[in-house]
């Protein structure tokens, strides 16, 4: 199974790529999680989807209790006390899992019940539309024998962990920290424990990342119960090819499996090949993803809200669709998938392409042609300013690339002059974090259900730890997020999501492109190999020898 790069980390609480969720769904588990078949959240730990109820405050509490089968690789039972411990060790302020945190702040008390080892609730102080997922698919559990085998956390309480400041130089939890985020429990076999069908036994740094079926694994006498209580290779392997074209070759040779986000042109090419489709099987599901062209809204020649709706009309979306994708994805105007009929805003009429509007709107921004080079400028800060553009791509990234080159080809014709960057993947997500680019071209992948655009679309989500890379949000926006977080009734929530649709259209942070379609090559010797729009698109635990029963 081919992958373009190695994991950060084997660990759910402080993994932060798809490749490593990918490998960590396999190892670990979570209470609940997405059926890759009919994207419904399903139970896993948890016996049953969690009872929810709230009080006359306001709080909300979510009830689960885990099944009496779930156990351990040492045979111990997986109680409410390794949930408990989980969720301490994501709010331990030494632990790198910044994003997580943010998606724990409504979170304020745990309730575990001695005469019920296998029941917790967990407490909001205030109503959420994801409490659910938030507490069930997350992160996954985690046993605290065999990461806190010390015992530095024991001593404490979730809601110390949530409220008192003075833990961030407590030394048991500075200690603990320390070990969690160590190479033994991010990398190191002898470290990696979880409760899932596969045991991770071989990390080759740009090679591969193996996984081995454990004999006797609890989960198989739930065979059926879902597609999570399905597992039956052997062995799962990972194999890192940092290099897309080498990877394709190895896959026509039939020395990878599975192939996914392939390149539109070379997808387009295998689907042709009688050969090829002889021996794969190509599948196309939509993504729960967009793509987007993000603006630095801080950076001064981008500041004004003309000039980046002036931007919006030089993508030309529909060409590259077509071209850069091959048709293989559908244009969108916000940050919802258009598979979410209730929430998407199907009204926003999207940018035109349109150089004539540009040029009025970068007019009316105050731009004006220059003498000899043709380029716009303008006199910010008292400083005349030429239009220059710095468009950053991630390295080894061609779609995107193909995309910063459509781009720069139509700015030109407005007199816009842009460079564009490529840059190593951590250099690039580092430049981001630091707002120190103009332009970029990216995506997001998500999961079914609903959203909490907090991580995101926040303002104060701008800063290092976020993921607002655009500088996007004021008061108005972050107001209605808020509301969003704690409104329960889903028609009421759709339309605060279309109106925050509205308001990024209007505002122009992001160029919304599209949702795209996930490429796959998945061999015919595999039966019980479907697509999913589920990120990763499918569930390669759950691939049988073809004739298998």
């Amino acid at each position: 199974m081919w992958q373009l790069a190695d994991p950060g980390v084997i660990n759910p609480v402080t993994a932060a790529d798809a490749v490593a969720y990918e490998i960590d769904n396999n190892v670990f588990q979570p209470l609940l999680n997405f059926d890759y078949r009919t994207l419904k959240l399903v139970p896993i730990l948890a016996d049953s989807l969690p009872q929810v109820r709230a009080d006359s405050a306001g709080h909300m509490y979510i009830t689960y209790e885990l099944r009496k089968e779930a156990k351990w690789d040492n045979g111990t039972p997986i109680t409410a006390k390794d949930v408990e411990f989980t969720f301490k060790a994501a709010c331990n302020p030494g632990v790198n899992d910044a994003p997580l945190k943010t998606t724990l702040d409504l979170l304020s008390d745990l309730i575990l019940y001695p005469d019920n080892p296998r029941k917790i609730t967990f407490v909001f102080k205030a109503r959420y539309n994801l409490a659910v997922e938030t507490t069930g698919t997350n992160t996954c559990v985690l046993p605290e024998y065999a990461y806190d085998p010390k015992k530095y956390m024991e001593g404490f309480t979730f809601k110390q962990m949530l409220n008192d400041t003075a833990l961030a130089h407590d030394p048991k939890m500075m200690a603990f920290a320390n070990d969690f985020n160590s190479e033994k429990y991010q990398r190191d076999t002898t470290g990696v424990n979880g409760s899932g069908a596969y045991q991770f036994v071989e990390w080759t740094t740009g090679q591969r990342v193996v996984l081995r079926k454990k004999r006797g694994w609890w989960g198989d006498a739930l065979a059926g119960t879902n597609c999570f209580f399905e597992a039956y290779p052997d062995k799962i392997v990972y194999q890192v090819v940092n290099d897309q074209t080498t990877a394709l070759v190895s896959l026509k040779a039939g020395n990878l499996d599975v192939m996914k986000a392939i390149k539109p042109q070379d997808f387009t090419d295998l689907s042709k090949s009688d050969k090829f489709t002889a021996n794969f099987n190509t599948l196309t599901p939509l993504m729960f993803a967009y793509t987007y062209l993000g603006i630095n809204m801080k950076e001064p020649k981008l500041a004004d809200v003309h000039t980046r709706q002036a931007l919006a009309h030089l993508v030309d979306v529909k060409r590259i669709i077509q071209d850069v994708y091959y048709g293989y994805g559908q244009q969108v105007t916000g940050g919802i998938s258009p598979m979410d009929s209730l929430d998407y805003n199907s009204d926003i009429k999207p940018y035109e392409y349109n150089l004539d509007s540009a040029k009025a709107l970068l007019a009316a921004a105050g731009w004006t042609a220059s003498e000899g080079d043709g380029i716009l400028y303008k006199v910010i800060d008292g400083k005349k300013t030429p239009f220059t553009i710095d468009f950053l791509v991630n390295q080894g990234a061609d779609v995107r690339k193909k995309v910063a080159l459509i781009f720069k080809e139509e700015a030109r014709k407005v007199g816009i002059d842009v460079n564009i960057v490529v840059k190593e993947f951590n250099v690039f997500q580092g430049l981001l974090k630091k707002h120190e680019f103009d332009m970029y071209t990216s995506g997001w992948v998500f999961q079914p259900g609903q959203q909490d655009f907090k991580q995101v679309f926040y303002s104060t989500s701008a800063l290092d730890e976020g993921s607002n890379h655009e500088g996007f949000g004021d008061a108005t926006s972050d107001a209605l997020i808020d509301s969003m977080r704690v409104e329960l009734d889903v028609k009421k929530r759709a339309g605060m999501e279309k109106r925050l649709q509205v308001i990024m259209h209007d505002r122009c942070g992001y160029i919304f492109l599209l949702a795209p379609k996930a490429l796959i090559a998945i061999s015919k010797k595999f039966s019980n190999a479907y697509a999913s729009s589920n990120n990763p698109f499918f569930w390669e635990a759950g691939f049988k020898a073809a004739g298998e029963k």
